[in-house]
């Protein structure tokens, strides 16, 4: 079977969406290839780089990939991916050089593109990230492994939006809460809270094959009993409060809901979110202050914020 390997040539505070677009048109995951990636200090042991080539990265900003089947409709959805990604640009996003281009491969070389760029990430006190094709071992008894398939939806779950979410939960969870995972993507954030002792996680997605691919991951991480994922648009099908509620999503659709947001966190509990550039920290927090919560801790990475914020009792 014939591939086409898209590549955008964009900016980091655009990866998270473009990646949103290129997954909805039908890509099963993305490659992402940072300038940045070899010149970033690292203070602590958690997400080092294993085995990557600089050769392989571009000179500046930002390259992201997908793959794509070849079909008598292949232009139609580059033409829509590349207006789709123009677009980004009215939400005061910045999408850099916005440079596209696409290549034929063939589905052998396509696997072997995806497994060179992923293997075992510490990217917590407790939490690591395996490929399910990597052997691993855990070097501590409180260890918790998080399996996925890069190949299903979202990458690995080792961007530093989804790490500082789990790093999040792992500071709030307690045993037997309940949880709201919105925009689940992959389902990372929704496995982690169930490893982390969560009771039950309503996990929830706009997009269907997001939907399919957590559902894949939950199952491959086993823990089907404590987590449901339901394809709806934000909150439409979460019926009661929980004790945490955790969205890694764009800032201006976080700043959109807070007062809804505010209304399915138990009173006391915590609301996690990221998928906040570092220009848009201020504003997010103010939203939700707004709303009546309370900040309980900004976290950072990179250029990339996650804020814990509690509603009052």
């Amino acid at each position: 079977m014939k591939w086409s390997e898209l590549s955008i040539h964009t900016k980091n505070e655009a990866v998270e969406a473009i990646s949103n677009i290129l997954h909805e048109a039908g890509a099963s995951g993305v490659v992402i290839e940072d300038s940045a990636e070899f010149a970033k200090p690292r203070e602590d042991q958690y997400g080092e780089i294993y085995a990557l080539n600089e050769e392989d990265f571009p000179k500046d900003g930002v390259i992201v990939k997908a793959y794509l089947p070849e079909s008598s409709f292949l232009n139609e959805t580059v033409e829509e991916i590349k207006a789709a990604v123009t677009n980004l640009t009215n939400f005061n996003i910045d999408i850099g050089e916005n440079i596209v281009s696409i290549v034929e491969v063939n589905e052998e070389d396509w696997a072997t593109a995806w497994k060179q760029y992923y293997h075992p990430v510490k990217i917590s006190e407790r939490f690591t990230i395996v490929p399910t094709w990597e052997d691993y071992t855990p070097v501590s008894t409180d260890e918790l492994i998080i399996e996925l398939d890069p190949g299903m939806a979202f990458g690995t779950g080792t961007h530093p939006t989804t790490v500082m979410c789990l790093q999040g939960l792992e500071k709030v969870i307690r045993e037997d809460d309940t949880v709201i995972d919105i925009g689940t993507g992959s389902g990372v954030l929704s496995i982690g809270a169930a490893l982390l002792g969560a009771k039950s996680v309503h996990a929830l997605d706009l997009d269907e094959v997001a939907v399919r691919a957590a559902q894949e991951n939950i199952a491959l991480n086993k823990v089907e009993d404590q987590v449901a994922v339901f394809h709806g648009n934000l909150l439409d099908t979460v019926k009661e409060p929980a004790d945490v509620v955790v969205a890694n999503i764009l800032a201006e659709i976080i700043m959109s809901f807070t007062d809804d947001a505010y209304t399915i966190v138990k009173p006391g509990g915590l609301y996690v979110t990221s998928g906040i550039i570092a220009a848009k920290r201020d504003d997010v927090k103010a939203a939700l202050v707004a709303s009546g919560f309370i900040i309980e801790e900004v976290l950072l990475m990179e250029d990339w914020v996650a804020i814990i914020a509690r509603r009052p009792q």
